[in-house]
């Protein structure tokens, strides 16, 4: 059967839990004194939703619709620099303690899209914002740009994968490869990871008619 009776993860589709769990955000604080503000990497396929997912949280903690990241459709990366974006609660509310990094999306050939080099770069606190990326030529260690000395605060504190829920099945082996390089590397610096599932509703017509099936869905538990 497409759908469980109950859902295979439990979650409470109530405003007073989406509330609360905002609050939760705003408030959570950092255990080491020298970080302000905790730095979560995005990493993803072209096209996975990286730079949409930003825009959605900015503007649900905003109150309003907004499109500061370059999001759409494309066949390359529309990101092109790395970008590290603070989220503010509200108008001219303070930020929030979490800065998103956006980075070029995933590519299955080499010297196309995000370089792994420039990953572990990323990873250790190396890479200013609005870096641009070069596929072709990773950021080496004497260029102008490189942060030779990156705090505890510059680096990276937790990795997203960013998969899109249409394309898990189809993804070609190149890319899946690139993606296990990629989390080994993070695993031997002791990262925490996870998944960011998107576009759940078009990848699952159940899901489609209502978001809430999301955690009904046996296609949507088989892919995660």
């Amino acid at each position: 059967t497409p759908e469980f009776e109950k859902p295979w993860r439990p979650m409470v589709w109530e405003n007073e839990k989406r509330t609360e769990m905002m609050d939760s955000i705003k408030l959570y604080s950092p255990t080491v004194s020298s970080v302000s503000q905790v730095r979560v990497l995005l990493i993803g396929p072209v096209g996975a939703g990286k730079s949409s997912f930003f825009n959605s949280i900015n503007s649900v903690f905003r109150g309003h619709v907004t499109s500061q990241a370059i999001a759409g459709c494309s066949t390359t990366s529309l990101t092109t620099q790395f970008r590290t974006y603070s989220v503010k609660a509200g108008r001219g509310g303070k930020p929030l303690p979490i800065i998103l990094c956006d980075t070029m999306g995933l590519e299955e050939n080499t010297g196309a899209g995000l370089d792994v080099d420039d990953i572990i770069s990323i990873l250790k606190g190396h890479l200013p914002d609005t870096y641009q990326f070069n596929p072709s030529a990773p950021l080496h260690s004497e260029a102008h740009s490189y942060r030779k000395s990156p705090g505890l605060k510059d680096k990276i504190h937790c990795v997203a994968y960013v998969i899109d829920a249409c394309k898990v099945s189809i993804m070609p082996t190149k890319l899946e490869e690139k993606l296990e390089a990629i989390r080994r590397k993070v695993n031997l610096m002791g990262i925490p990871q996870l998944v960011l599932m998107t576009k759940v509703d078009e990848a699952c017509r159940f899901v489609s008619q209502d978001i809430r099936n999301v955690y009904r869905s046996s296609y949507i538990k088989e892919m995660v």
